[in-house]
């Protein structure tokens, strides 16, 4: 895209962030957006241990292993995105843009799969194949046994015509609260993580610095300083 056509943005990588403080944020940043008081944003962060349910969350995608989720200080939040239930934990990259949608794209299937095309990027640079999945949103990558394993979830809000949550990528985030939920309610779900598919750590901070980049390709945004 030519450089005189992308819209300037503003960037906000954050180390960690209580899950409620984050949703704080967002709603402040909404507001400000919606006013025109507040540039396009992208919140970069990642969470404490927790649980979000969104709008379409059941208890029997989550409730069966209750007792051993609080055991491990996992925090449960119900908001008001898009999807089921997820975990969020350290070493998980979240994204949270706070745009004006019909400034990017023209409605929400078009403004997920740019966020679906942001994380495959940020996966080919480390020779991961991310892919779409032919039922469920996010991005998913093939095992050599043909099964798809989750790496990146989608949640989303929009309201007054301004985004909210967003995605959330598995790093180097420990898969085990996983396999106690129906992740984002699919049953036999498997999530995966750059860690795993790479057999190796992976640098948090650097995967934050590509995905800032491919945004900003993606959505046509300039970071402001």
């Amino acid at each position: 895209m030519p450089q005189n056509l992308y819209k300037q943005g503003r960037l906000l990588s954050i180390p960690s962030l209580p899950f409620a403080e984050s949703v704080e944020l967002q709603q402040a940043l909404a507001s400000q957006r919606h006013e025109n008081r507040q540039l396009d944003t992208l919140i970069l962060t990642e969470h404490e241990p927790a649980l979000t349910l969104g709008r379409t969350a059941k208890p029997e995608h989550w409730e069966r292993h209750l007792a051993e989720l609080k055991s491990r200080g996992i925090t449960v939040h119900q908001i008001n995105r898009g999807g089921s239930v997820t975990y969020h934990g350290p070493g998980q990259i979240i994204g949270y843009p706070i745009l004006k949608i019909r400034n990017f794209c023209r409605g929400p299937k078009v403004y997920v799969e740019k966020l679906e095309e942001v994380l495959i990027r940020t996966l080919g640079d480390w020779d991961i194949a991310g892919c779409r999945h032919d039922s469920f949103r996010g991005v998913w990558v093939n095992t050599e046994k043909g099964h798809l394993e989750k790496i990146a979830s989608i949640g989303v809000r929009i309201s007054k015509g301004i985004t909210m949550h967003g995605f959330a990528l598995n790093v180097n985030v420990d898969l085990h609260p996983f396999s106690l939920l129906s992740p984002c309610g699919i049953e036999n779900c498997t999530m995966t993580s750059m860690a795993k598919q790479l057999d190796q750590q992976v640098d948090v901070a650097h995967v934050r610095e590509q995905l800032a980049t491919h945004f900003a390709d993606v959505f046509g945004l300039e970071w402001a300083e």
